[in-house]
Protein backbone atom coordinates (compact mmCIF):
# COMPACT_ATOMS: atom_id res chain seq x y z
CA UNK A 1 0.00 0.00 0.00
CA UNK A 2 2.90 2.30 0.25
CA UNK A 3 3.64 2.66 -3.17
CA UNK A 4 -0.13 4.11 -3.57
CA UNK A 5 -0.72 6.20 -0.59
CA UNK A 6 -1.76 9.96 -0.90
CA UNK A 7 -0.82 8.97 -4.41
CA UNK A 8 -3.24 8.79 -7.73
CA UNK A 9 -1.36 6.65 -10.39
CA UNK A 10 -2.42 4.30 -12.94
CA UNK A 11 -3.75 0.85 -12.16
CA UNK A 12 -0.67 -0.25 -14.37
CA UNK A 13 1.99 1.74 -12.52
CA UNK A 14 1.07 -0.20 -9.29
CA UNK A 15 3.30 -3.51 -9.02
CA UNK A 16 0.84 -5.86 -6.94
CA UNK A 17 -3.07 -5.34 -6.02
CA UNK A 18 -4.23 -8.17 -2.88
CA UNK A 19 -7.00 -9.55 -1.81
CA UNK A 20 -6.35 -7.49 1.71
CA UNK A 21 -5.96 -4.49 -0.59
CA UNK A 22 -9.25 -4.59 -2.08
CA UNK A 23 -10.96 -4.55 1.38
CA UNK A 24 -8.86 -1.73 2.46
CA UNK A 25 -9.69 2.09 1.84
CA UNK A 26 -8.50 1.08 -2.09
CA UNK A 27 -10.43 3.46 -4.13
CA UNK A 28 -10.29 2.20 -8.22
CA UNK A 29 -12.04 4.66 -10.92
CA UNK A 30 -12.46 4.35 -14.69
CA UNK A 31 -9.11 7.53 -16.09
CA UNK A 32 -11.53 9.28 -17.90
CA UNK A 33 -15.39 8.98 -18.11
CA UNK A 34 -18.58 10.42 -18.95
CA UNK A 35 -20.01 13.55 -16.85
CA UNK A 36 -22.83 15.76 -18.09
CA UNK A 37 -22.41 14.95 -21.67
CA UNK A 38 -18.72 15.31 -22.18
CA UNK A 39 -15.50 13.86 -21.22
CA UNK A 40 -14.15 13.95 -18.39
CA UNK A 41 -10.69 13.18 -16.58
CA UNK A 42 -10.41 12.08 -13.32
CA UNK A 43 -6.52 12.65 -13.04
CA UNK A 44 -6.34 16.18 -14.37
CA UNK A 45 -9.84 17.28 -14.46
CA UNK A 46 -9.84 18.03 -18.11
CA UNK A 47 -13.31 18.15 -19.75
CA UNK A 48 -12.36 20.24 -22.87
CA UNK A 49 -13.83 18.09 -26.22
CA UNK A 50 -10.17 19.78 -27.89
CA UNK A 51 -8.24 17.51 -25.51
CA UNK A 52 -9.87 14.09 -26.20
CA UNK A 53 -8.84 11.81 -28.97
CA UNK A 54 -10.39 8.03 -29.90
CA UNK A 55 -7.75 5.41 -31.13
CA UNK A 56 -8.59 1.68 -31.28
CA UNK A 57 -7.62 0.43 -27.82
CA UNK A 58 -5.21 -2.91 -27.55
CA UNK A 59 -6.83 -3.65 -24.09
CA UNK A 60 -11.06 -3.37 -24.55
CA UNK A 61 -10.73 -3.62 -28.29
CA UNK A 62 -12.94 -1.00 -29.08
CA UNK A 63 -12.68 2.75 -29.67
CA UNK A 64 -11.85 4.57 -26.82
CA UNK A 65 -10.94 7.87 -25.92
CA UNK A 66 -8.15 9.27 -23.84
CA UNK A 67 -7.03 12.40 -22.54
CA UNK A 68 -4.32 14.33 -24.54
CA UNK A 69 -3.89 17.00 -21.95
CA UNK A 70 -1.92 14.81 -19.41
CA UNK A 71 -0.61 12.15 -21.68
CA UNK A 72 3.09 12.97 -20.47
CA UNK A 73 2.24 11.22 -17.46
CA UNK A 74 0.85 7.92 -19.22
CA UNK A 75 -1.92 7.87 -21.36
CA UNK A 76 -5.75 7.60 -19.03
CA UNK A 77 -8.54 6.19 -21.39
CA UNK A 78 -12.12 4.97 -20.95
CA UNK A 79 -10.75 1.19 -19.83
CA UNK A 80 -7.83 2.53 -18.03
CA UNK A 81 -8.55 2.54 -14.23
CA UNK A 82 -6.99 5.09 -11.75
CA UNK A 83 -6.01 4.04 -7.99
CA UNK A 84 -6.25 5.93 -4.98
CA UNK A 85 -6.59 5.58 -0.88
CA UNK A 86 -10.24 7.13 0.32
CA UNK A 87 -9.39 9.53 3.18
CA UNK A 88 -6.14 9.13 4.61
CA UNK A 89 -5.87 9.37 7.84
CA UNK A 90 -3.54 11.67 9.73
CA UNK A 91 0.19 10.29 10.29
CA UNK A 92 1.34 10.55 14.26
CA UNK A 93 3.59 13.23 15.06
CA UNK A 94 7.22 13.80 14.36
CA UNK A 95 9.69 14.98 16.35
CA UNK A 96 10.52 18.32 14.34
CA UNK A 97 13.45 20.56 15.52
CA UNK A 98 13.75 23.71 13.20
CA UNK A 99 17.36 24.44 12.07
CA UNK A 100 17.11 28.32 11.91
CA UNK A 101 18.34 31.00 13.82
CA UNK A 102 17.10 34.39 12.05
CA UNK A 103 15.08 36.55 13.53
CA UNK A 104 11.56 37.60 11.37
CA UNK A 105 10.96 40.91 10.95
CA UNK A 106 8.09 42.76 12.42
CA UNK A 107 5.64 41.76 9.02
CA UNK A 108 7.19 38.17 9.08
CA UNK A 109 5.97 37.87 12.67
CA UNK A 110 2.46 38.63 11.83
CA UNK A 111 2.19 36.80 9.13
CA UNK A 112 4.31 33.42 11.30
CA UNK A 113 1.75 33.48 13.51
CA UNK A 114 -1.33 34.17 10.69
CA UNK A 115 -0.11 31.02 9.87
CA UNK A 116 0.22 28.82 12.74
CA UNK A 117 -3.47 30.17 13.04
CA UNK A 118 -4.69 29.09 9.71
CA UNK A 119 -2.99 25.25 10.06
CA UNK A 120 -4.60 24.85 13.41
CA UNK A 121 -8.24 26.02 12.03
CA UNK A 122 -8.05 24.85 8.78
CA UNK A 123 -8.69 28.33 7.26
CA UNK A 124 -7.47 29.81 4.07
CA UNK A 125 -5.01 32.41 4.10
CA UNK A 126 -3.36 35.03 1.56
CA UNK A 127 0.07 36.43 2.18
CA UNK A 128 0.70 39.25 0.17
CA UNK A 129 4.39 39.96 0.67
CA UNK A 130 6.44 42.19 -1.83
CA UNK A 131 9.55 40.70 -3.59
CA UNK A 132 12.36 40.36 -1.20
CA UNK A 133 10.04 40.24 1.95
CA UNK A 134 11.27 36.54 3.52
CA UNK A 135 7.93 34.30 2.10
CA UNK A 136 9.97 31.46 2.57
CA UNK A 137 11.19 32.13 6.29
CA UNK A 138 7.86 33.61 7.63
CA UNK A 139 6.49 29.46 6.68
CA UNK A 140 8.80 27.46 9.22
CA UNK A 141 7.21 27.96 12.21
CA UNK A 142 3.92 26.59 10.51
CA UNK A 143 5.64 23.83 8.87
CA UNK A 144 7.22 22.88 12.26
CA UNK A 145 4.11 23.04 13.76
CA UNK A 146 2.28 20.87 10.84
CA UNK A 147 4.72 18.01 11.49
CA UNK A 148 4.85 17.94 14.88
CA UNK A 149 0.59 17.73 14.44
CA UNK A 150 1.22 14.70 12.34
CA UNK A 151 0.33 17.04 8.72
CA UNK A 152 1.73 15.82 5.47
CA UNK A 153 2.52 19.25 3.96
CA UNK A 154 3.23 20.17 0.31
CA UNK A 155 5.01 23.67 -1.11
CA UNK A 156 4.22 23.96 -4.65
CA UNK A 157 5.17 25.91 -7.32
CA UNK A 158 4.32 26.52 -11.03
CA UNK A 159 8.67 26.54 -12.00
CA UNK A 160 10.70 24.30 -11.19
CA UNK A 161 13.45 26.66 -11.10
CA UNK A 162 11.90 27.51 -7.77
CA UNK A 163 11.53 24.36 -6.58
CA UNK A 164 15.41 23.42 -7.26
CA UNK A 165 15.99 27.31 -5.00
CA UNK A 166 13.75 26.83 -2.18
CA UNK A 167 14.76 22.91 -1.64
CA UNK A 168 18.13 23.37 -0.51
CA UNK A 169 16.76 26.18 1.63
CA UNK A 170 13.89 23.23 3.35
CA UNK A 171 16.99 20.95 3.80
CA UNK A 172 18.99 23.08 5.86
CA UNK A 173 15.81 24.23 7.91
CA UNK A 174 15.03 21.05 9.10
CA UNK A 175 17.60 18.50 8.13
CA UNK A 176 16.16 15.59 10.41
CA UNK A 177 12.69 15.22 7.95
CA UNK A 178 12.40 13.49 4.80
CA UNK A 179 11.87 15.92 2.10
CA UNK A 180 10.91 14.40 -1.30
CA UNK A 181 11.51 17.05 -4.14
CA UNK A 182 9.31 17.17 -7.29
CA UNK A 183 9.62 18.89 -10.64
CA UNK A 184 10.61 16.99 -14.44
CA UNK A 185 12.96 14.56 -14.56
CA UNK A 186 13.49 14.53 -10.55
CA UNK A 187 15.19 11.17 -8.82
CA UNK A 188 11.71 11.61 -5.97
CA UNK A 189 9.32 10.74 -8.36
CA UNK A 190 6.17 8.83 -6.57
CA UNK A 191 8.03 9.30 -3.39
CA UNK A 192 5.35 10.86 -0.13
CA UNK A 193 6.95 12.13 2.28
CA UNK A 194 6.14 14.55 6.15
CA UNK A 195 7.35 17.77 3.88
CA UNK A 196 7.03 17.60 -0.34
CA UNK A 197 8.21 20.56 -1.99
CA UNK A 198 6.69 20.33 -6.12
CA UNK A 199 5.57 21.64 -9.12
CA UNK A 200 2.27 22.51 -9.50
CA UNK A 201 1.97 20.00 -12.81
CA UNK A 202 3.42 16.77 -10.76
CA UNK A 203 0.12 17.19 -8.12
CA UNK A 204 -1.88 15.28 -10.67
CA UNK A 205 0.22 12.34 -8.81
CA UNK A 206 -1.54 12.81 -5.98
CA UNK A 207 -4.84 12.24 -4.16
CA UNK A 208 -5.66 12.55 -0.52
CA UNK A 209 -1.99 13.21 0.40
CA UNK A 210 -1.61 16.97 1.95
CA UNK A 211 -3.14 18.31 5.14
CA UNK A 212 -1.32 22.09 4.44
CA UNK A 213 -1.03 22.78 0.90
CA UNK A 214 0.91 26.09 0.05
CA UNK A 215 0.83 27.71 -3.36
CA UNK A 216 3.94 30.17 -3.64
CA UNK A 217 3.64 32.22 -6.75
CA UNK A 218 0.43 31.47 -7.20
CA UNK A 219 -0.41 33.98 -9.55
CA UNK A 220 2.92 32.72 -12.06
CA UNK A 221 2.20 31.23 -15.49
CA UNK A 222 1.19 28.42 -16.52
CA UNK A 223 -0.89 28.18 -13.01
CA UNK A 224 -2.79 31.49 -13.47
CA UNK A 225 -4.24 30.04 -16.69
CA UNK A 226 -4.46 26.60 -16.93
CA UNK A 227 -7.61 25.31 -14.87
CA UNK A 228 -6.12 21.64 -14.81
CA UNK A 229 -3.23 22.76 -11.97
CA UNK A 230 -5.69 24.51 -9.56
CA UNK A 231 -7.80 21.19 -9.45
CA UNK A 232 -4.49 18.89 -9.25
CA UNK A 233 -4.01 21.47 -6.20
CA UNK A 234 -7.77 20.12 -5.03
CA UNK A 235 -7.46 16.70 -5.48
CA UNK A 236 -3.72 16.55 -3.85
CA UNK A 237 -5.81 17.80 -0.88
CA UNK A 238 -7.65 16.00 1.96
CA UNK A 239 -10.78 16.84 2.71
CA UNK A 240 -9.65 18.62 5.79
CA UNK A 241 -7.24 20.83 5.07
CA UNK A 242 -5.76 24.63 5.16
CA UNK A 243 -4.73 26.12 1.46
CA UNK A 244 -2.07 29.26 1.89
CA UNK A 245 -1.15 31.13 -1.21
CA UNK A 246 1.76 33.68 -1.41
CA UNK A 247 2.63 35.91 -3.71
CA UNK A 248 3.65 39.79 -4.60
CA UNK A 249 1.11 40.38 -6.99
CA UNK A 250 -2.21 38.94 -6.66
CA UNK A 251 -4.69 39.47 -9.28
CA UNK A 252 -8.16 40.68 -8.62
CA UNK A 253 -9.46 37.42 -9.18
CA UNK A 254 -6.95 35.63 -6.76
CA UNK A 255 -7.72 38.30 -3.98
CA UNK A 256 -11.20 38.16 -4.50
CA UNK A 257 -10.94 34.38 -2.92
CA UNK A 258 -10.42 35.42 0.52
CA UNK A 259 -12.18 37.55 2.79
CA UNK A 260 -10.10 40.55 4.37
CA UNK A 261 -9.51 39.01 7.46
CA UNK A 262 -7.49 36.23 5.22
CA UNK A 263 -5.26 38.52 3.91
CA UNK A 264 -2.08 39.17 5.15
CA UNK A 265 0.28 42.07 3.75
CA UNK A 266 3.96 42.67 4.13
CA UNK A 267 4.93 45.67 2.19
CA UNK A 268 8.09 45.75 3.21
CA UNK A 269 11.42 43.64 2.90
CA UNK A 270 12.95 41.32 5.51
CA UNK A 271 16.15 43.82 5.46
CA UNK A 272 14.04 46.96 6.07
CA UNK A 273 15.29 49.08 3.15
CA UNK A 274 12.44 50.23 0.72
CA UNK A 275 12.10 48.49 -3.02
CA UNK A 276 14.25 50.15 -5.65
CA UNK A 277 11.85 52.06 -7.88
CA UNK A 278 12.18 51.60 -11.66
CA UNK A 279 14.00 54.09 -14.08
CA UNK A 280 12.31 54.46 -17.70
CA UNK A 281 14.50 54.73 -19.73
CA UNK A 282 13.25 55.83 -23.66
CA UNK A 283 16.16 54.04 -26.17
CA UNK A 284 14.27 54.12 -29.47
CA UNK A 285 12.88 50.98 -31.98
CA UNK A 286 15.16 48.71 -30.42
CA UNK A 287 13.67 45.86 -32.89
CA UNK A 288 15.05 47.83 -35.73
CA UNK A 289 18.19 47.57 -34.09
CA UNK A 290 18.08 44.19 -33.49
CA UNK A 291 17.69 43.63 -37.37
CA UNK A 292 20.96 45.01 -38.17
CA UNK A 293 22.78 42.83 -35.78
CA UNK A 294 23.02 46.04 -33.03
CA UNK A 295 21.54 47.39 -30.15
CA UNK A 296 20.61 50.66 -28.63
CA UNK A 297 23.72 52.78 -27.43
CA UNK A 298 22.05 53.22 -24.16
CA UNK A 299 21.52 49.61 -23.72
CA UNK A 300 25.23 48.67 -24.88
CA UNK A 301 26.52 51.45 -22.53
CA UNK A 302 24.57 50.13 -19.66
CA UNK A 303 25.87 46.20 -19.89
CA UNK A 304 29.67 48.06 -20.43
CA UNK A 305 28.78 49.94 -17.10
CA UNK A 306 27.88 46.70 -15.54
CA UNK A 307 31.18 44.81 -16.49
CA UNK A 308 33.46 47.16 -15.31
CA UNK A 309 31.67 47.77 -12.23
CA UNK A 310 31.96 43.87 -11.85
CA UNK A 311 28.25 43.48 -10.89
CA UNK A 312 25.95 40.70 -11.98
CA UNK A 313 23.07 41.88 -13.58
CA UNK A 314 19.98 40.11 -15.41
CA UNK A 315 18.85 41.47 -18.86
CA UNK A 316 15.31 40.50 -19.55
CA UNK A 317 13.98 40.81 -23.56
CA UNK A 318 10.26 39.68 -24.27
CA UNK A 319 10.93 36.64 -26.86
CA UNK A 320 13.78 33.82 -27.27
CA UNK A 321 14.55 35.15 -30.98
CA UNK A 322 14.87 38.67 -29.18
CA UNK A 323 17.06 36.74 -26.90
CA UNK A 324 19.21 35.27 -29.53
CA UNK A 325 19.95 37.88 -31.28
CA UNK A 326 20.96 39.86 -28.03
CA UNK A 327 23.18 37.43 -26.96
CA UNK A 328 25.06 37.43 -30.42
CA UNK A 329 25.17 41.12 -29.82
CA UNK A 330 26.89 41.20 -26.45
CA UNK A 331 29.02 38.64 -26.73
CA UNK A 332 31.28 41.01 -28.45
CA UNK A 333 31.21 43.00 -26.12
CA UNK A 334 32.21 40.16 -23.60
CA UNK A 335 32.15 35.97 -24.33
CA UNK A 336 31.15 34.96 -21.56
CA UNK A 337 27.59 37.10 -21.65
CA UNK A 338 25.37 33.85 -22.03
CA UNK A 339 20.98 34.09 -22.54
CA UNK A 340 18.75 31.40 -21.34
CA UNK A 341 15.07 30.73 -21.45
CA UNK A 342 12.34 28.08 -20.77
CA UNK A 343 13.49 25.83 -23.80
CA UNK A 344 16.96 25.94 -23.19
CA UNK A 345 18.42 22.25 -22.07
CA UNK A 346 21.49 24.26 -20.40
CA UNK A 347 18.52 26.35 -18.07
CA UNK A 348 20.16 24.63 -14.86
CA UNK A 349 23.87 25.28 -15.29
CA UNK A 350 23.80 28.99 -16.76
CA UNK A 351 21.68 29.93 -14.19
CA UNK A 352 24.19 28.37 -11.43
CA UNK A 353 26.98 29.66 -13.63
CA UNK A 354 25.47 33.22 -13.00
CA UNK A 355 25.40 32.69 -9.08
CA UNK A 356 28.70 31.62 -8.68
CA UNK A 357 30.12 35.21 -11.11
CA UNK A 358 31.16 32.46 -14.23
CA UNK A 359 28.66 34.68 -15.94
CA UNK A 360 28.65 38.49 -15.71
CA UNK A 361 25.35 39.15 -17.47
CA UNK A 362 22.77 36.92 -18.45
CA UNK A 363 19.96 37.37 -21.09
CA UNK A 364 16.42 35.91 -19.62
CA UNK A 365 13.12 35.91 -20.88
CA UNK A 366 10.27 35.97 -18.43
CA UNK A 367 11.56 32.73 -16.80
CA UNK A 368 13.22 34.21 -14.61
CA UNK A 369 11.24 36.83 -13.25
CA UNK A 370 10.64 35.15 -10.02
CA UNK A 371 12.34 32.66 -7.94
CA UNK A 372 15.74 33.34 -8.10
CA UNK A 373 18.08 35.47 -6.10
CA UNK A 374 21.19 36.87 -6.92
CA UNK A 375 22.71 39.07 -4.75
CA UNK A 376 23.87 42.55 -5.85
CA UNK A 377 22.36 42.37 -8.97
CA UNK A 378 21.13 44.95 -11.03
CA UNK A 379 17.97 44.67 -13.48
CA UNK A 380 17.23 45.93 -16.89
CA UNK A 381 14.46 45.18 -19.07
CA UNK A 382 15.03 45.72 -22.78
CA UNK A 383 11.30 45.92 -24.72
CA UNK A 384 9.75 46.76 -21.04
CA UNK A 385 7.02 48.07 -23.48
CA UNK A 386 6.45 44.91 -24.89
CA UNK A 387 2.94 43.26 -24.06
CA UNK A 388 3.82 39.95 -22.45
CA UNK A 389 5.97 42.62 -19.55
CA UNK A 390 2.44 42.98 -17.54
CA UNK A 391 2.01 45.00 -14.08
CA UNK A 392 2.67 42.07 -12.44
CA UNK A 393 5.56 40.62 -14.52
CA UNK A 394 7.83 44.30 -14.29
CA UNK A 395 6.57 44.24 -10.39
CA UNK A 396 8.42 40.95 -10.18
CA UNK A 397 11.66 41.52 -12.52
CA UNK A 398 11.66 44.25 -10.40
CA UNK A 399 11.93 42.23 -7.30
CA UNK A 400 15.34 40.53 -8.53
CA UNK A 401 17.16 43.86 -7.33
CA UNK A 402 18.31 44.97 -3.96
CA UNK A 403 17.13 41.47 -1.81
CA UNK A 404 20.60 41.19 -0.07
CA UNK A 405 20.83 42.33 3.71
CA UNK A 406 24.68 43.30 2.54
CA UNK A 407 23.60 44.91 -0.61
CA UNK A 408 19.70 45.99 -0.05
CA UNK A 409 19.84 48.49 -3.08
CA UNK A 410 20.23 48.60 -6.99
CA UNK A 411 19.83 49.29 -9.99
CA UNK A 412 16.26 48.54 -12.04
CA UNK A 413 15.94 50.13 -15.43
CA UNK A 414 13.20 49.64 -18.01
CA UNK A 415 14.28 50.41 -21.61
CA UNK A 416 11.31 51.51 -23.96
CA UNK A 417 10.30 52.94 -27.56
CA UNK A 418 7.35 54.70 -25.33
CA UNK A 419 5.75 53.70 -22.01
CA UNK A 420 2.90 51.64 -21.32
CA UNK A 421 0.34 51.34 -18.77
CA UNK A 422 1.77 48.06 -17.58
CA UNK A 423 5.26 50.05 -17.00
CA UNK A 424 3.72 52.76 -15.38
CA UNK A 425 1.27 50.59 -13.14
CA UNK A 426 4.38 48.55 -11.67
CA UNK A 427 6.36 51.43 -10.68
CA UNK A 428 3.22 52.97 -8.94
CA UNK A 429 2.69 49.84 -6.84
CA UNK A 430 6.01 49.89 -5.87
CA UNK A 431 6.04 53.25 -4.72
CA UNK A 432 2.54 52.42 -2.82
CA UNK A 433 4.21 49.81 -1.18
CA UNK A 434 6.58 51.50 -0.01
CA UNK A 435 4.53 54.28 1.63
CA UNK A 436 2.74 51.73 3.48
CA UNK A 437 5.76 50.18 5.00
CA UNK A 438 6.94 53.77 5.70
CA UNK A 439 3.58 54.19 7.48
CA UNK A 440 3.33 51.41 9.29
CA UNK A 441 6.90 51.42 10.60
CA UNK A 442 8.65 49.19 9.15
CA UNK A 443 11.57 50.95 7.12
CA UNK A 444 14.99 51.63 8.68
CA UNK A 445 15.26 54.92 9.64
CA UNK A 446 12.27 55.79 7.82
Amino acid sequence: MDQIKGRHVLLDEVEEITEEHAHSDLLVENGVIKKKGKFFCNRCGNDHPFFFASFLCARCKKVCYYCRSCIMMGRVSECSKLVSIKGEKRSQGLLVQLNWKGTLSKGQEKASKRIIDAIDTRTPLLIWAVCGAGKTEILYRGIEKALQSGDYVCIATPRSDVVRELAPRLKEAFPDIDITVLYGGSEDRGKLSPLTISTTHQLLRYKNAFDVMIIDEVDAFPYSVDRTLSFAVKKACKRAHTLIYLTATPSFFIKRLFKPSQIVKIPARYHGYPLPVPTFQWCGNWKKYLKKNDLPVVVKDWVIKQLKQEVPAFLFVPEIEDLKKVVTCLKTIHSSIEGVHAEDPNRKEKVNQFRERKIPIIVTTTILERGVTVPKANVAVLGADHQIFTESALVQISGRVGRSMNHPTGEILFFHHGKTNAMVAAKHEIMKMNRLAKKEGMLNNQ
